[in-house]
């Protein structure tokens, strides 16, 4: 479990859901990319690899320039992983 900085404690699909939920509202990809990848990342070890396939392939497709950059290089990573 995480803990926020209120203090209550909130599992790690929220916490990424509320990263992805701020992300989107500032129109910051880039970090909604890293949000997308971990939350992918989580549901791979929960067993729901279409799904994380099928939410973060859009997301890194968004991407036309920058692909030399860690986080589009560990969501491209993710995506041949999911592809294989």
């Amino acid at each position: 479990m995480v803990c926020s900085a209120a203090g209550d404690a909130t599992d790690p699909q929220s916490s990424l859901d509320r990263a992805l939920k701020t992300a989107r509202n500032q129109n910051a990809r880039s970090l909604e990319l890293r949000a997308a990848h971990d939350l992918a990342a989580l549901w791979i070890s929960q067993g729901r690899r279409d799904e994380a396939l099928a939410f973060l392939a859009p997301i890194h497709a968004w991407f036309t320039e920058g692909s030399g950059t860690r986080d589009l290089k560990e969501a491209k990573s993710l995506l041949d992983q999911l592809q294989a």
